[in-house]
């Protein structure tokens, strides 16, 4: 990654906006942190000031004898005349001390050395008062607090660099890495583009934001590939399947405008074009009916319903239909209600789908059997017969729009009987399963949500 590429980037940008907001913090805490412990530190040295002038004022007692030559003791204990000390008496005049005289009134001063007679750059820190029939001035310098001070300040400039620097390596780290991750979204996306449907992110990472927006994505990818290749197929299945009905629909005109030159009837060619035209009419509303359905905008129709009751009235609905085939139907629901969210006329269409699926391709003799049963929070429903059912490896392909078993397609149907199941299904969150039912088939409708019959109300 270039550096301009990596500078214009948004995970750079935010890793160096917290970096600086972080050196922001870091600096002011440290600012205060300096000031609270200067602070301190003058008052300690006050203290002690305080302290040295009131040991020596203490002894003082008969006589000043005793206090001078305390005076002179810490006098030759000071080192670089960091300490000052001045025994004035009444008439002005110098008794002890390693200052000259100066004048300073009682309580607290700060003066410069140079006033003091030394040629340090340091301030002093004074204070002066009576003791008996002496004036006493004790002080002592600010160097080591300066000194601290230079030190501590120093400290602070190479940690607040120290810390610049690593907050903008750590933020171009950090960059670098979340770019790499986003720049292979960038190129999943644009091999998609191209056409590679498909092309996946590679997921890195352990649950960050980044992973599951890659998962996120990549789910978005699969089904777009799914519905790309469905309707990819879709219409190469159209191709196929309308071009025969459509060649018997030109055949049926063109015999129909011969017949009416030589001026013959020619009824029985338009009922067969009639016919070809109303199987081409029921397989596009198939098709627009499964692409509403799979909108997911009859959702907002669902309401409460007891599944059992459509279930009966589908049973009732095809009962003499069923009879009339030489077949027969039993209807096997619980006692109690299966209550669900739904849409009462998609469900309709489902079970009457798998009833017409029974009609159209199973022999006379057929036990039909229409079901539901509650396990859990699960109902289980579907229809079952003891007809020639669909071999294993059909299963699966025979909800694929206008695909039919070969021993299907001389009957009547569009091949989109259980495309159109399995879109209510996907539509109300249900599965569909299709299971060999020993002899036959038993196409169950598994709906993973139920509703309490309080809900129903």
């Amino acid at each position: 990654m270039r550096r301009d590429d990596l500078a214009r980037s948004t995970s750079f940008r935010l890793a160096l906006t917290f970096g600086a907001l972080f050196f922001g913090a870091f600096v002011l805490t440290g600012f205060v942190v300096y000031q609270l412990i200067k602070l301190d530190m003058y008052r300690q040295h006050d203290q002690a000031v305080r302290q040295t002038f009131l040991s020596l004022a203490g002894t003082y007692e008969d006589d000043r004898t005793d206090f001078l030559d305390a005076v002179r003791v810490d006098i030759q204990a000071t080192r670089k005349h960091n300490k000052i000390y001045l025994a004035i008496a009444d008439d002005g005049s110098r008794l002890a001390g390693n200052i000259p005289l100066v004048d300073v009134p009682n309580g607290w001063s700060t003066l410069p050395a140079a006033s003091l007679g030394s040629r340090s750059d340091f301030e002093y820190r004074i204070f002066a008062g009576p003791v008996r029939d002496t004036r006493l001035i004790v002080g002592e310098s600010y160097r080591d607090i300066e000194n601290l001070e230079d030190l501590t300040l120093g400290s602070l400039a190479w940690t607040s660099i120290l810390v610049l620097v690593l907050s903008v390596a750590g933020g171009a780290l950090i960059a670098t890495r979340a770019e790499r991750r986003l720049q292979a979204v960038r190129e999943t996306m644009g091999r998609i583009a191209q056409g590679d449907l498909a092309a996946r992110i590679p997921l890195h990472g352990k649950g960050d934001d980044i992973a599951l927006l890659s998962h996120e994505i990549n789910l978005a990818l699969g089904r777009l590939q799914s519905n790309v290749e469905g309707m990819r197929q879709v219409s190469t299945d159209i191709a196929h399947d309308l071009k025969t009905p459509l060649n018997r629909l030109g055949i049926s005109l063109e015999e129909v405008r011969r017949k009416l030159a030589r001026g013959q009837s020619a009824e029985d060619e338009i009922n067969a074009a009639d016919a070809e035209v109303q199987q081409i009419n029921g397989t596009f509303e198939a098709l627009l009916r499964i692409a509403q359905i799979e909108s997911g905008a009859r959702r907002a129709r669902f309401e409460p319903l007891d599944l059992n009751e459509v279930i009966e009235a589908v049973g009732e609905l095809f009962g003499g239909a069923i009879e009339d085939a030489g077949m027969s139907v039993v209807i096997d629901v619980p006692g109690n209600r299966c209550t669900m969210e739904g849409d009462r006329q998609l469900l309709m269409q489902l079970f009457s789908n798998l009833v017409e699926n029974v009609l159209r391709h199973c022999p006379k003799g057929t036990h039909v059997r229409l079901f539901a049963k509650m396990i859990g929070n699960t109902i289980i429903s579907g229809v079952e017969d003891n007809g020639s059912g669909i071999p294993p490896d059909e299963r699966e392909k025979v909800f694929q729009r206008l695909y039919r078993l070969e021993r299907s397609r001389t009957s009547p149907g569009t091949g989109l009987g259980l495309s159109l199941v399995r879109a209510i299904a996907d539509i109300h969150e249900a599965h569909v399963t299709l299971d060999d039912a020993q002899p036959g088939l038993s196409v169950k409708v598994i709906f993973p949500r139920v509703q309490s019959s309080r809900n129903s109300r």
